[in-house]
């Protein structure tokens, strides 16, 4: 294997200038359009066959030129063009940029993100993506970042579950200088007249679905094993509940529990309450949650699924697994790309552009957890 020294080994002079110079002509030549995100550091200096530490320095001549930015928990992104200067009566036509904050770059969003990149680059619109990693503080600050950035428009995902008061905070967005759209995320307590425009999944329709079918299957006690404090974890919960009146699913003592975060040992007493219970399926909010369930109900000698059913909430890693779980599937990609057509329409309408307040249904994708009626 080459060592790096060996890989730059084709370079004359400096190498991080000869870097520079070819990252340089690759965003002139349109390799990368403005607002757009470079590859992370690791896979570009793979394709460019440099070391690590060459590409950050050739990286940083860009940066110092203003050919591209550093955003801190993002990435590089190459900067947004200066705005055209337009003739008398014309609008300006340099090229588009929209800000898009996300809580987390590594769980559930990268699909919605996906589906708005692949809207926005169709029209040729940049993205500066950040992250706020649940930090209402920091998405505060990413947030004008982005406006004092240049961009036209944003597309938001806030951490309203963490605000004392969430539509305050909805609200106080209207004041923003650039039209906005909310994604995964709608008001809390809107007057009947909230103009905010939003793009969610139908989280209480989704748990509908999985209830519903677990139902079909002859299940009756049917638990609910959930979170707190996340983005959708009390709409998930309320979804639950109402589902199961709907459903004449019997909610005894116990079935329903939630926690920050679930322990071995806090899963493990859930199951034995089940079986004790005669709880036959549970509704499980969150991938990761449901997997360690199959795997403490088959330690508790409950064979899943004849004896014990169960469907995730997320289908992010449901497939893995020694039992492929049923799971409720959001509509990641299209919640992002018709977000990001809406806040086209807004860009290109201006203060008369039209609200709309929009939720997709989920899927809800059939798998080995719980492909059986109870025994009996």
């Amino acid at each position: 294997m080459k060592s790096a020294k060996e890989r730059d080994s084709f370079l004359r002079g400096p190498k991080y200038l000869q870097v520079a110079e070819r990252l340089r002509r690759e965003i002139a030549d349109g390799a990368w359009a403005p607002g757009t995100q470079l590859p992370v550091e690791k896979e570009l200096a793979g394709t460019l066959a440099v070391s690590v530490n060459t590409l950050r320095r050739a990286v940083s001549e860009l940066v110092d030129e203003g050919i591209v930015q550093r955003r801190q928990g993002a990435g590089t992104f190459v900067a947004p063009p200066g705005e055209a200067v337009p003739e008398e009566g014309e609008q300006p036509r340099s090229r588009r940029l929209v800000g898009v904050l996300v809580p987390s770059t590594t769980y559930y969003y990268p699909r919605v993100v996906d589906g708005i990149q692949r809207v926005l680059r169709d029209a040729g619109v940049g993205v500066l993506l950040a992250s706020s990693k649940y930090d209402p503080a920091l998405e505060r600050e990413e947030v004008r970042a982005m406006v004092d950035s240049g961009v036209q428009g944003l597309l938001l995902v806030p951490n309203l579950h963490l605000l004392d008061d969430p539509q305050a905070h909805v609200d106080a967005l209207h004041r923003l200088p650039v039209p906005h759209v909310l994604v995964e995320r709608f008001p809390p307590a809107p007057a009947p007249d909230d103009p905010t425009t939003y793009v969610t999944t139908d989280h209480p329709g989704g748990v509908c679905l999985a209830v519903r079918h677990l139902r079909s299957l002859g299940h009756r006690r049917i638990g609910h094993l959930g979170r707190l404090r996340t983005g959708t974890a009390d709409i998930v919960a309320r979804g639950f509940d109402e589902a199961a009146e709907l459903l004449g699913v019997e909610v005894v003592d116990g079935s329903v529990a939630r926690q920050d975060h679930w322990t071995e040992e806090g899963i493990t007493a859930y199951v034995r309450h089940c079986a004790e219970a005669g709880i036959t399926a549970v509704f499980c909010h969150g991938d990761r949650d449901a997997a360690a369930l199959v795997v403490a109900a088959r330690r508790h000698g409950l064979s899943v699924p004849d004896a014990f059913a169960v469907v995730a909430y997320d289908d992010e890693v449901a497939e893995v697994g020694d039992v492929p779980l049923t799971a409720v599937s959001p509509p990641k990609e299209e919640v992002g790309a018709l977000a990001a057509q809406l806040l086209l329409s807004r860009m290109e309408s201006g203060p008369g552009a039209v609200s709309h307040r929009v939720r997709i249904r989920p899927r809800l994708i059939v798998r080995a957890s719980c492909g059986a009626a109870p025994g009996g």
